[in-house]
């Protein structure tokens, strides 16, 4: 079985989207209510996608991985925007999703170093992210790869419901 990354092209982007929807219920059902999780659905992911990505194609990258032809996660990274204005020194891993059948495969880990690559790359000396507090597992797997929090917080709006996100840094 062969996984393979790959920049994403538009094809993708409905596909991304589904992902993402399934990815987010299974990351956040044990800490989220389910009416926070019912909307977007999957077809409104995929939208979403499709838009973000037509006007930040030129300053970020989705980069998706496929095993055996079939779509099991991506990435998405870009400059660090902090309050609303750009820093030149830091990139941004917006999005990192993986199907849940791709759990404990090492799929997270490949697109996490490919993005890391990336941002490098582009001349940025630390990459940033934002994690919600609760999501403990999440926070483990960046811990395992070098990110600590930074103490930024912020408040997220999932449906009704108001998390707390943390952010974390790591040196490039």
């Amino acid at each position: 079985m062969t996984l393979t990354l790959r920049h994403a092209v538009a094809d993708d982007l409905m596909a991304v989207g589904d992902l993402h929807q399934r990815s987010r219920v299974a990351a956040y059902s044990s800490f989220l209510p389910p009416e926070a999780l019912a909307v977007p659905t999957p077809e409104m992911m995929g939208d979403y996608w499709t838009q973000r990505w037509s006007y930040e194609r030129d300053d970020h990258l989705l980069t998706v991985a496929e095993r055996d032809g079939r779509l099991v996660g991506f990435t998405y990274v870009g400059p660090d925007g902090v309050d609303g204005r750009v820093d030149p020194g830091a990139g941004l891993l917006c999005a990192i999703h993986l199907d849940p059948t791709e759990q404990g495969r090492g799929t997270g880990r490949e697109l996490m170093v490919d993005a890391l690559h990336t941002m490098r790359s582009w001349g940025y000396d630390r990459a940033v992210l934002w994690v919600l507090r609760d999501n403990t597992h999440a926070r483990r797997f960046y811990e395992r790869g070098g990110w600590t929090p930074d103490g930024r917080e912020r408040d997220e709006h999932f449906g009704p419901v108001v998390t707390r996100q943390l952010r974390y840094a790591r040196p490039l």
